[in-house]
């Protein structure tokens, strides 16, 4: 599971930077698309692991609210990109 969600964060954060850099829209829609399976296994974390500790639980909270931020600010600059 740890393995499957580094794999989709690695490739969710080249295509940001990608995108953002470039100002394409392209790597931008695929990084927001692989922000949900992302902010999926925050979701894991936080609430459905056998064993969590408490430090585990706040980092978690803390992830899933850049998470947020990032759809929105992700959302505005594909806007933008359309103009």
């Amino acid at each position: 599971m740890l393995l499957l969600y580094l794999s989709i964060e690695a490739t969710r954060i080249f295509f940001g930077s990608k995108g953002n850099l470039c100002q394409r829209k392209g790597p931008l829609a695929v990084c927001l698309a692989l922000t949900v399976p992302a902010a999926i296994m925050a979701i894991y974390c936080l609430l459905l692991q056998t064993y969590a500790l408490r430090l585990e639980a706040i980092l978690s909270a803390i992830l899933l609210l850049f998470y947020s931020m990032e759809l929105l600010l992700g959302g505005l600059a594909l806007a933008s990109f359309s103009r």
